[in-house]
């Protein structure tokens, strides 16, 4: 894999840990990179982002605060994305608002737009990139 590609990853996934741009300029940033999709778990604070060719890259990130709930709440984290939405939430309150709600990862898939976050037995809940049609 180019070098180049490793560093906008780990770039995106810096910029995320401390809040300096949003989801929507994050993904544009990987759609320019020509990433597919990427997979954060919050428990093991890492992110492992996805090439159409098969490569991958994985990064590690800022550990989130917290204990997870053991009941996934797909309105708690409805409520999160939310907030995060209107900018009211930098994304390290997101993940601990998430975690709180029983969320251990999340799938972002950039060309399905929509990302899946689930809790520990499976359940999910899919949100829709802004604009995307369900």
């Amino acid at each position: 894999m180019d070098r180049q590609l490793r560093q906008v990853v780990r770039e995106c996934s810096e910029i995320s840990d401390r809040g300096a741009e949003n989801f929507a300029q994050i993904v544009g940033r990987l759609i320019a990179a020509g990433v597919e999709r990427y997979h954060a778990d919050l428990l093991r604070a890492e992110k492992i982002y996805y090439w159409p060719d098969g490569t991958s890259e994985q990064i590690a990130n800022a550990p989130v605060a917290g204990a997870v709930a053991a009941d996934f709440s797909a309105s708690a984290v409805e409520a999160a994305v939310r907030a995060a939405q209107a900018g009211r939430i930098k994304y390290t309150e997101f993940c601990e608002r998430v975690l709180a709600a029983g969320c251990v990862g999340y799938h972002v898939h950039i060309a399905g737009q929509r990302v899946v976050y689930y809790g520990r037995s499976g359940d999910s809940h899919v949100e829709w990139f802004p604009g995307a049609r369900a």
